[in-house]
């Protein structure tokens, strides 16, 4: 099987996750497309997270409910702080039959060498970038060519639409009381309602 893979702190999921996971799904003729809430992201510390990994699962679960080539996984929602390289190693030794497709995004592309073991990823799958509009294809073609020619890296460009939506900015609408719908799926902005989230968030 082709399995892309999307990762994130998803707080909470928004349309551009799922928009670039259906046009990675469309474009690449994967088979499935699999949703990793991170436990413990290495870039944000857990008592800052705005939202528990319960709520941030749940959300997923709602978000990708109508779409059967849409996964849950909860690889990452564990104690321990999630690497990608990690992630990425387990599945290539517990699903040897598959083919792993990595989505990330233009920033990604570009800071993909401060990562860490960042050289342990790119054997285990396809990375897959997403443009953020026609005007970077160049700088995105250099980039994808340097680290094809200096790691042998795998990667693809992914034409899809980045809509201008932060999880921030669903966050700090939510915490003002405004409507949420449209940024999310309808089911989500049912969920933030529903168990009062974002409430917190300074205004």
């Amino acid at each position: 099987m082709k399995i892309g893979i999307m990762g994130g702190t998803f707080d909470p999921i928004h349309i551009g996750h799922l928009l670039l996971g259906e046009f990675a799904f469309e474009e690449f003729k994967l088979d499935e497309i699999w949703f990793l809430p991170n436990g413990n992201p290495p870039h944000k510390d857990t008592e800052e997270m705005d939202t528990s990994l319960t709520h941030r699962i749940e959300m997923v679960k709602a978000a990708i409910s109508g779409s059967p080539h849409f996964k849950l996984s909860m690889h990452e929602a564990k104690k321990g702080i999630s690497y990608t390289y990690r992630t990425m190693r387990d599945f290539h030794e517990l699903y040897p039959g598959n083919e792993f497709y990595f989505i990330l995004g233009a920033d990604s592309l570009f800071s993909i060498e401060q990562w860490k073991y960042f050289k342990e990823i790119f054997p285990t799958c396809t990375i897959l970038a997403a443009m953020r509009d026609d005007k970077d294809v160049g700088d995105m073609q250099k980039q994808i060519a340097y680290l094809k020619k200096k790691y042998e890296a795998d990667i693809e460009l992914l034409r899809a639409p980045l809509l201008e939506i932060s999880s921030t900015t669903i966050r700090e609408r939510a915490a003002k009381g405004l409507t949420v719908h449209y940024f999310v799926p309808d089911a989500v902005a049912d969920y933030i309602k529903e168990h009062h989230l974002y409430k917190e968030v300074d205004q």
